[in-house]
């Protein structure tokens, strides 16, 4: 394992959780634990392994990430990671809500490639679809990037306020009162400073992906985020697009025959 003055992410602690499965902590480049599951596949014929990143207030333990994670290791044949950001989870931190985090999925894609797996894709939801973009823009050609990209229900700027789920979290996030919500009632800790510098945001990053293979999905029902922001992501660089009929927003959104469909893509682009 690398140490931490090469500037790479090293395990703390790791245990066998099922046969063949693994749960770790990493730690990132500054200095956060971070908890995170490899699961291989039952079925895989490839060397791909798909690492998970989560929306915000999500853990690598929330049953819609485990039903994904069952799914692109069963149907998409695939190893897969699961992790939980900073700030969420048995991880370390404080929630940056999109910044920092993409450190964190450095970690994780690291980690992949040290077990083994000479292709890692990355797929994101919500916040976490925020990260797999910016992730795949600011990694590139290092041991951290990724092979193949998706972003499920992802935002294309930042600071957006336009329905109300995304007011309701401007108001967690920013008072002390929602701060306090939620730790206690989501069990997710938030930095309570300001960007700064403002990091590139996801409708930025996208034409910095190229030429690894993106895929963009998004619900016609999405309450967080309208139909814009996936056309504008899209727009923005060489992105496959998918609009789902009757999908709502995220992980909790995505059913079986979708999550299939994302998996196969992944393993195949």
């Amino acid at each position: 394992m690398s140490s931490e003055g090469e500037g790479r992410f090293h395990m703390v602690d790791v245990s066998l959780i099922t046969t063949g499965s693994r749960r770790a902590m990493l730690r990132t480049d500054d200095d956060v634990r971070i908890e995170a599951v490899y699961e291989p596949s039952p079925a895989s014929v490839t060397d791909t392994a798909v690492v998970v990143a989560h929306g915000f207030t999500g853990s690598a333990d929330r049953p819609a990430v485990r039903r994904a994670a069952r799914v692109f290791a069963e149907r998409g044949a695939a190893a897969v990671i699961t992790f939980s950001f900073r700030g969420h989870g048995a991880s370390g931190g404080l929630s940056t809500l999109g910044d920092r985090e993409v450190l964190d999925l450095t970690a994780a894609v690291r980690w992949a490639r040290e077990l083994g797996h000479a292709r890692v894709a990355t797929v994101g939801f919500s916040m976490g679809g925020s990260v797999v973009l910016r992730h795949a823009a600011l990694a590139r050609g290092t041991e951290g990037r990724a092979d193949a990209v998706a972003a499920v229900s992802a935002p294309a700027r930042w600071y957006y306020r336009g329905t109300a789920p995304m007011r309701r979290l401007h108001w967690m996030v920013t008072r002390p009162t929602g701060r306090l919500v939620g730790r206690y009632g989501l069990r997710t800790r938030i930095d309570s400073r300001t960007w700064d510098p403002v990091p590139l945001s996801p409708v930025e990053a996208v034409p910095l992906i190229a030429p690894t293979p993106l895929l963009i999905v998004h619900g016609d029902r999405d309450a967080y985020f309208p139909l814009d922001h996936p056309r504008m992501l899209a727009g923005a660089g060489e992105a496959e697009l998918w609009l789902e009929r009757g999908m709502g927003h995220a992980e909790n959104a995505a059913d079986e025959e979708l999550l299939a469909r994302v998996g196969d893509w992944l393993t195949r682009a």
